[in-house]
């Protein structure tokens, strides 16, 4: 069941603010290129497209954090891939220039496994540690391994944490 206080998904919130549920998982891996994350980061350049920019709850790692990492790990800027984006007709023509524009080893069994183990070291527990007591549920810690379980369990693919407050077994869908 999904609590809705608003119509529209991008009106409900959470502990952090607005949450986009329509975002796919970070665990979700790119078609073309097999790359995690890529097909979240492409979903937030076209959210932000479409609507002027992002949500203040999404604002703070837009093109930074597990964007920027990927980007990174790949020799790109953010604002490449953002253009491409935007300037792209369809997936097909999207992935062949991401494909041009990435290089030809995109270590993907590299970058993969960087981004399920971010959060597994001593400070990065603390992190998630400190992120999920700012959420309510500290309790969670024992469960919520690495920094993309945050995602998550903030946009309700992980069960028992309902954003909106209230018992868990409410918590959106």
């Amino acid at each position: 069941m999904r609590l809705i206080m608003n119509p529209e998904p991008e009106e409900q919130l959470g502990p952090t603010g607005v949450i986009l549920y329509e975002l796919p998982s970070p665990y979700v891996p790119h078609p073309a290129t097999g790359l995690l994350h890529l097909p979240r980061f492409i979903a937030k350049i076209r959210y932000a497209a479409k609507n002027g920019g992002m949500p203040k709850s999404y604002r703070k790692n837009f093109k930074r954090g597990f964007d920027r990492f990927l980007c990174s790990h790949l020799g790109v800027e953010p604002d490449q891939v953002e253009e491409l984006v935007n300037t792209s007709k369809s997936d097909e023509e999207l992935n062949r220039r991401l494909l041009d524009l990435f290089p030809d080893d995109l270590q993907v069994n590299k970058w993969n496994r960087k981004l399920v183990q971010m959060g597994m070291s001593e400070e990065g527990g603390k992190f998630i540690e400190k992120a999920l007591t700012e959420m309510g549920i500290p309790e969670r810690v024992k469960d919520i391994k690495c920094v993309a379980d945050i995602i998550e369990i903030d946009e309700g693919r992980i069960p028992g944490y309902n954003p909106l407050g209230g018992p868990a077994d409410q918590a959106p869908e």
